[in-house]
């Protein structure tokens, strides 16, 4: 099944086209560059580009947190529960970094 504005994009890129907006773009001519990843090539583009992270870099930074929280905290009990933190956020960062990179 056809996209239902298909007609209106092909026009569009047609007009665009007649009017030379696609004339003399960086890298026209040149091959795309070698993608280690082609499957999720354009999701990662997208979240380099909007300044995103995958979730494990996310996670690490939380794990940076806490230990610096643990390093700042002399009370013993709130000290065990931040290392329990640490050790499954350690654990949630390996298994994100697998599912990654697949």
């Amino acid at each position: 099944m056809d996209h239902p504005l298909i007609d209106l994009i092909s026009a569009r890129i047609a007009e665009a086209e007649r009017n030379g907006e696609f004339d003399n773009l960086p890298g026209a001519g040149k091959p795309l560059p070698p993608e280690d990843d082609p499957e999720n090539a354009l999701l990662k583009r997208v979240m380099r580009e909007n300044g995103a992270v995958p979730p494990f870099v996310a996670m690490a930074r939380e794990l940076e947190r806490l230990r610096a929280e643990l390093r700042d905290t002399g009370d013993r009990t709130r000290r065990t529960d931040i290392m329990k933190e640490m050790s499954m956020m350690e654990a949630r960062i390996e298994v994100a970094r697998k599912s990654w990179s697949r």
